[in-house]
Parts: structure tokens; sequence; C-alpha cells
């Protein structure tokens, strides 16, 4: 049997629309700057890049990811059936544990990269990104077939809002009308989410993110975000809180070493490339869509993503080439992430090169504009957080 709901939010007459975050206004009332992100008019900034990002990594940023997608999956073959829907091993995962996780295409490379967390012996939400919303939710519904299981799409009925940063628990001990929590904030491991109340309607809270800082996430019901908003912002009005937009984000999730589809991870991308061979679990004891290709392995010569570190403050960018010498003729690598570290003051990118040169340490050079800049190889990620 199988049940995979393919209503309004994954049809096709609602994929070519523009998307307002149901916090929008807020956003306009704030004065913050919009970019375009995969169809959704979302915040690039409120005030500044820097001031958001140093924000985060010293007090706390609030932001809104309401564009990212929510798939729930549940029925009696829902842990076996993420299964063979990812890579990993979501049936061990504990009822309120979370887990980071890859959707493979059949030829090994990487359709999104997704946080599982499970809400039930037989519940499960899948959290994809907002680019990809379609194309997870097509395949994972495809993957479906012979599983008693649902597949649906209830991205349109989330708003999702994230605090990060050093401050984040405080602020949340101190929101008014946040109760019922189902676990202790303060003991509640990363990776972790929890049931709870806003004003009498239901949340979850989950302790995860993509900044390289303490905090959590809560979903909720798009139609009470401005409400959490609200609280959460008075909340935090004496602990340093501040709007923080897409710009930031990137940034440090960036110093994090956090790989972002598109950039770091594409269908032409192998996992073991992006070093997260890990994340593919080849012990499971059944079969999952793209094995037999992890299993044959990216072709010889294939490029490896690493870290880089630099001297100045000339960044190199995304798609900026990568040479072995100051008088190569052919490059040998790409950035795909890049920028001056608000954090650690000097140039940090994640490229793909090839596998001679990832040895750390390694020197290379970067063509900045046409300058070739030196550049050392090193591990990732470039910032780890104080414990």
């Amino acid at each position: 049997m199988t049940s995979a709901d393919s209503s309004t939010p994954g049809s096709p007459d609602s994929r070519n629309t523009e998307r307002f975050s149901p916090l929008h206004q807020v956003h306009v009332d704030a004065g913050a700057s919009f970019t375009d992100f995969a169809g959704w008019q979302m915040p690039v900034r409120y005030s500044s890049d820097l001031a958001e990002h140093h924000a985060v990594r010293t007090e706390a940023g609030l932001f809104d990811l309401s564009h990212m997608a929510e798939i729930l999956v549940e029925g009696v073959d829902a842990a076996a059936y993420l299964d063979y829907a990812l890579a990993g091993k979501l049936s061990v995962i504990e009822l309120w544990q979370a887990k980071y996780s890859l959707l493979l295409a059949e030829n090994g490379g990487i359709i999104d990269d997704l946080v599982v967390y499970r809400l039930g012996d037989t519940k499960f939400l899948v959290v994809a990104n907002a680019g990809n919303r379609f194309a997870a939710f097509d395949a994972l519904r495809a993957r479906a077939e012979g599983f008693a299981v649902s597949v649906v799409d209830q991205s349109d009925e989330y708003a999702l809002i994230a605090v990060q940063g050093p401050n984040a628990l405080a602020i949340l001990d101190a929101t008014e009308g946040l109760t019922d929590l189902g676990a202790d904030l303060h003991f509640m491991k990363y990776y972790r989410i929890t049931d709870a109340s806003f004003r009498g309607q239901p949340v979850l809270v989950a302790r995860t993110g993509y900044t390289g800082e303490d905090g959590f996430e809560l979903y909720l019901a798009a139609g009470r975000a401005r409400e959490l908003w609200d609280a959460l912002t008075s909340a935090g009005a004496d602990k340093g809180l501040v709007p923080a937009g897409l710009a930031s984000r990137d940034t440090l999730r960036l110093e994090a070493g956090m790989p972002l589809y598109g950039h770091e991870l594409t269908l032409d991308t192998f996992p073991a490339q992006a070093g997260l061979g890990r994340v593919v679990n080849l012990g499971k004891e059944n079969d999952f869509v793209g094995r037999a290709a992890i299993e044959a392995g990216p072709e010889a010569g294939a490029s490896v993503l690493v870290g880089l570190i630099a001297a100045g403050k000339r960044a190199g960018r995304a798609d900026y080439e990568i040479f072995r010498s100051l008088d190569a003729e052919t490059s040998d690598g790409v950035i795909t992430s890049g920028a001056l570290s608000p954090t650690l003051g000097y140039p940090i990118a994640m490229a793909y090169v090839t596998l001679d040169l990832a040895r750390f340490g390694t020197e290379v050079y970067v063509d900045v504009r046409g300058t070739r800049l030196p550049a050392t190889v090193t591990s990732l990620p470039f910032y780890k957080r104080v414990k």
C-alpha cells in the first residue's frame, strides 16, 4: 500500500509563484533589504552583514527560515521507507532525535541534504532546502511505492524561526507564552527536538541550526509566526538579540564549514567528495537508492572538498579558479563559497581541488580578478565555538 499526497503544496501551479514569508511585513517594517531565494522574497540584511554576523557569534540573532520545506512522513513502514529513500539509517534514531542525511539520485549524486526529526514511532518530519522543495518531495513521493506510508508536503502550513547564538537559551527561557515543553531545554542535547506550546498552540523546538553556534529552531503554524517573532524579540531585547538576514547566515555557515546546496553539494557531487561519506550508511541491511553507485565510487581523479585560508583582505568567491602554481596554464580546482571571515579577519573559502592538492598545508593560487593570490589548504571547519 502507498499513500502520497500530491495536493496543492506540491502541485505544478504552485511552483512558479513568487512566495512571501508569513513574516514578510515584519521584515518590511524593520527596513530589511530583500533578495529572491528559490522564488521567495527573503530578508538578506536589516542593518549590516557584519553587525548581524557578530551578533550571532557574541549574543544572538533571529532568523526567518519559513522558506524551508517540511515534509511529513507517517505510517507503519515510515522507518523502513526512510532507510530505503535516504542514505542514512533513520530507523535507529530515537524518539525526539534528529539526524542529518542525504537524498541521493540513482547515480550517487546529491538531490538534497536534509534534517530528519523523529516525532513518533511511525512519524518523521523531513526538512529540505527551499530550493529543492519540489525535487525532494517528488523523489520522496516516488520512493514510497510499496511502503505503507504517507508522504505529505506541509511546507505551506509551517513557519520556521531560528534563534542562534550564545544567548539563545536565555532568550527562549524568557519568551512569554512558550510553555509545556516536553524536555528541559537546559539539558536537551544538540540535534534533539521537543514539543511545546506557544500561547496554547503546538510548537516544535529543535536544538539545531546552521551557524556553528548553539541555538534553536522553532516550527509552528504559519498564522502564529508574527506572535512568536514578537515574543522572541521582546525576550531578547536586553540580551543582544537582533534580526539577521541571509547574508550573515551565509558567512556564519561558511565559517562553520557547513555545505550549501548548489555550491558544495550538487547532483554531480558524490558524498565522499564533499567529506560526507560518513553520512552514507553502507552497513544497513536494506538496499537504498543510490547504493550501487556509492559502492562503485566516484570516477578516478574526482576532486574533493577542502578549506582554504589566505592572508590579506582579498577573498576568493564562488567560481574563482584555483591553480597549483603562479604559471600553471590549467586550473586544478574551483572555489564554491568564499568570503573575508568576519570572525577570523582573513579570507576563507571552501573549494574542490584535485586529490594531489588536498593535503593540509599545500599552497595553491586563487585567481582573484586576474591576480593569482596564494592560499593554503586547511581542514574544516574554520571556526568552532567554545562550549
